[in-house]
């Protein structure tokens, strides 16, 4: 095909990929081809999986808009309203096969100029909110145009439900086609779907598929390689939620210590956070409010320092808080075999424990401590992680959503735990025809994460690693851990390019390597404070000299 970008996207494609364009389709005849695609019935048959029918409910040209940042947001990427091209808005549903069920949303976005590539995006959470695929992807540069500026077709659904005003967002796990469709196979439907609306509008399908997400969405990502691994030629999965069943029997077990006199108010997280900087920020050469070994750190910091030897204030720590603190950073042993023969979800911590909650979503006091101690029922104000985990076993495993969360045992739910595992956990480590295929996988755990441990995603690659051997792992797949960075994005330097390094990797065989993580202001112009060096785990940043606000200045060490 004819190469026909225009100047500023073709510069964009090689600054922001850093890959060979792939060739480039004839502009769309939107005015057309936009039109005939609204109001069009796709039979079932598009996806691969056993659905209804698919309906295109409209398709509308969109004009292109300018860049602006909001205020406020709820994670730092979020308050960017990034500049987006003139495109064609596709927005349709897949019919369930049970009535009951709910409809499968999506959207998908067909730029005017398209490179040959799509993007599928990941949901968050529980999901229940149709994803545009408009915003950035995870960790990407605020600076740096979204993939829709860049020529990629993008595409996301609300994984077949919608959140419900006044309702639990874990309401829909009663349905069981819903629940099967949130665990998976609503991703794979949609992106079969999209598949075909690409041949419909551009008279050809993609030649390069990936998809990214994070947190729920990195558990998405990690879904498609282990269950339909011909899906994709390059997955980005950052912070995945992978062993979630883990995840959410921690979260009530982390909720319960914090019960009974174990929470603590805002001062007191202040206070643990400053100890752990105490005892383990210079460790890597430099005092720079990051810790960049925080496993070492789990070996230097000893939380029984804290304990109160007089009366409880706001400078120590009693002695049932200290006992929530030494239960939040020990593993969890479930007493029911899991999926992949799992038994055990990792504990978190210590680094990032009064992260300055960014619109709620930083550190202990969203995660974990919330605005007040865990009530019953779990409320919105507690921390997201009881709010979550409690309302999995209400409604996941015990199907009852007055279940008594204070008597739940999972051994009495064994049944239903091994059934939802097996939907749910994302932690099967045989992805040797993901890799068969050519497809190539990045991890980035952010390691000041407390909505799910980054322990859980290092375990998963060493499981790859002793499954397929290292030298097999290392020619598909790589992780990288970001210190001091929380679950979404802050705390520490935590942007980079990863869907650059992904395309570059899966097209010109180029593996990752050297790459930073930018520290940028949330700012129209975005201004770059600093930079840090990502490291390919096991190793850690470690300062050697000169400047330190510099990537140079590191070095990758153990």
């Amino acid at each position: 095909m004819r190469n026909i970008f225009t100047p500023w996207l073709t510069a964009c494609l090689a600054a922001c990929t850093g890959a060979a364009a792939l060739a480039a389709t004839p502009a769309l005849p939107l005015t057309t081809a936009c039109e005939a695609l609204s109001g069009l019935n796709l039979p079932a048959q598009v996806t691969a999986l056993p659905s209804g029918p698919v309906r295109i409910e409209s398709a509308t040209l969109q004009a292109a808009s300018a860049a602006a940042v909001a205020e406020r947001g709820p994670t730092p990427a979020a308050r960017f309203s990034p500049a987006l091209p003139a495109y064609c808005r596709v927005l349709g549903a897949i019919a369930p096969i049970d009535p009951q069920a709910p409809l499968i949303q999506f959207q998908i976005n067909l730029p005017l100029r398209w490179n040959g590539r799509s993007v599928q995006y990941g949901g968050g959470g529980f999901n229940g909110t149709l994803i545009n695929a408009l915003s950035m992807v995870p960790a990407a540069p605020f600076d740096q145009p979204v993939p829709l500026s860049q020529g990629y077709v993008t595409y996301g659904t609300d994984s077949g439900h919608q959140n419900k005003a006044g309702e639990p967002p874990q309401t829909f796990a009663l349905n069981d086609e819903a629940l099967r469709n949130f665990a998976h196979a609503s991703y794979k439907k949609v992106r079969d779907v999209a598949v075909e609306v690409m041949k419909r509008g551009y008279g050809q399908g993609p030649e390069k598929l990936y998809f990214v997400g994070s947190s729920e969405g990195g558990r998405e990502g990690l879904t498609m390689a282990q269950r339909y691994p011909q899906d994709f030629d390059g997955i980005f999965s950052r912070v995945p939620v992978i062993h979630w069943t883990g995840l959410q029997h921690a979260g009530l077990r982390d909720g319960m210590a914090l019960m009974n006199g174990g929470w603590m108010a805002p001062a007191q997280v202040k206070l643990v956070g400053q100890a752990v900087l105490a005892a383990c920020d210079a460790a890597d050469g430099l005092a720079d409010g990051v810790v960049s070994d925080p496993v070492g750190c789990r070996q230097r910091f000893d939380v029984r320092k804290l304990q109160c030897e007089g009366a409880a204030s706001d400078s120590c720590l009693t002695a049932p808080q200290v006992k929530a603190v030494q239960t939040l950073g020990a593993p969890l042993r479930m007493d029911v075999e899991l999926v992949n023969g799992l038994r055990e979800y990792p504990g978190r911590g210590p680094s990032g424990e009064a992260t300055p909650a960014f619109a709620a979503t930083g550190g202990w006091m969203a995660w974990w401590t919330g605005a007040s101690a865990p009530s019953l029922p779990p409320q919105p104000s507690n921390g997201i992680g009881w709010f979550y985990g409690a309302g999995a076993i209400q409604y996941f495993y015990g199907r009852n959503p007055a279940l008594d969360l204070t008597t739940y045992q999972a051994r009495d739910h064994a049944a239903r735990v091994k059934e939802i595992s097996a939907l749910m956990d994302s932690t099967n480590p045989d992805l040797s025809a993901f890799h068969a295929r050519g497809g190539k996988l990045i991890m980035l755990e952010n390691m000041a994460d407390y909505a799910q441990s980054p322990y859980a995603g290092i375990g998963y690659y060493e499981s790859v690693r002793q499954t397929l051997g290292a030298s097999t792992t290392q020619a598909f797949m790589r992780l990288y851990t970001a210190p001091g960075v929380d679950h979404v994005g802050a705390g520490a330097p935590a942007n980079v390019d990863m869907l650059g390094a992904l395309t570059d990797w899966v097209e010109r065989g180029k593996a990752p390597s050297n790459l930073e993580l930018l520290d940028q202001s949330v700012s129209l112009p975005v201004n770059l404070l600093r930079t840090r060096p990502l490291c390919q785990w096991p190793l850690v940043p470690r300062y050697q000299s000169g400047d330190a606000n510099l990537a140079a200045s590191f070095k990758c060490m153990q």
